[in-house]
């Protein structure tokens, strides 16, 4: 029985992980396609692409943090696993149909904790581990902003010269190829570790492996191309929003904003920090929007987002402890 049930789980996990590409296949995708350097089916079968073969250039360190640096293991348990993913699919398929770019990240960290301090209370969160990912749930899009910001402004430095935009928008357009791979990548490497962490996480808390492996070949596979497969099934309210509400964008604009966030995602991905990839390139498209003037950003929609994001954790932590409750009385 018990067999059975690890068995759901984990494809419970890459259920979250097909989820979390579809939901955030517009981060992939929306600058590219807001800006028509690619119809919207070529431009998810290129992010999709890069999203699983991640793994062939990034390691497995955001995959230990979320399985070893939140909660404490001897909490984790197959139910209280199972209900922080349902916590974080739960949240992640709201926020989907009110076309909110929140993070997948955030809910299922939200979910995780939620579930564990359901079962054990507040000591079984890990402090370090904990605070690390608070800190970065800050930084990231204030990163991402600052770097898009930056990159934005250097960019029409260097080219004021130019006095027709149409042929810089045209030489732009190819180099967009270029960042909206390396975002994707970035992507891939980030978010799929997580669901990554989680499997192993279950695995170690059903014994199959011991606490201190690493992550095995399959499940490295399976995560990869479970949020592939995600991002190819699309998420276009989200890119929508993320596209073309919150400021319009131009190649030029879509070059700096995806690069600025790919660069931040390669840094944390590469430190073993669990970032949000939503809110990385909302950082970032909203500091092109600034770079440009201030009024260029529909600053009523990233206030919507920014709501959006400070409900995230709580909310999936909610329903994940509600969850848990209901299983645990089973």
């Amino acid at each position: 029985m018990e067999s059975v049930a690890l068995v759901f789980v984990v494809l419970v996990a890459l259920g979250f992980d097909f989820v979390n590409g579809f939901h955030d296949a517009a981060n992939s995708i929306a600058t590219v396609v807001a800006t028509r350097v690619l119809s919207p089916r070529q431009a998810v079968a290129w992010a999709a692409f890069f999203n699983f073969v991640a793994f062939l250039v990034f390691g497995t360190a955001v995959a230990s943090t979320i399985a070893k640096d939140v909660v404490i293991q001897d909490v984790l348990s197959i139910g209280v696993i199972f209900a922080g993913l349902t916590g974080a699919i739960a949240w992640n398929l709201l926020t989907f149909f009110l076309g909110l770019p929140t993070s997948s990240s955030h809910a299922l960290i939200g979910g995780m904790a939620g579930a564990a301090v359901a079962k054990g209370g507040f000591d079984v969160l890990i402090s370090e581990g904990v605070r690390k990912i608070a800190v970065f749930i800050v930084l990231a899009p204030l990163l991402g902003l600052l770097l898009g910001f930056t990159l934005m402004v250097i960019t029409l430095w260097a080219t004021h010269r130019y006095q027709r935009v149409e042929r810089l928008n045209r030489v732009f357009r190819r180099g967009q190829l270029v960042s909206a791979a390396a975002y994707s990548l970035g992507h891939g490497a980030n978010d799929a570790q997580k669901t990554m962490g989680i499997i192993l996480a279950l695995l170690i808390a059903a014994k199959e492996v011991g606490p201190d492996s690493g992550v095995p070949l399959w499940v490295v596979l399976a995560a990869h191309s479970a949020i592939a497969l995600g991002t190819l099934s699309g998420g276009w309210r989200i890119v929508k929003t993320m596209g073309s509400k919150l400021t319009r964008l131009q190649p030029v604009g879509g070059v700096s904003a995806e690069t600025a966030a790919a660069v931040a995602l390669f840094f944390t991905s590469a430190q073993g920090i669990p970032v949000s990839t939503t809110h990385t390139i909302t950082g970032a498209i909203v500091g092109i929007g600034s770079a440009n003037r201030i009024s260029a950003v529909r600053w009523d929609i990233a206030g919507r987002v920014v709501w959006a994001w400070l409900l995230t954790i709580p909310g999936a932590a909610a329903v994940a402890a509600t969850t848990y409750a209901i299983v645990s009385a089973f």
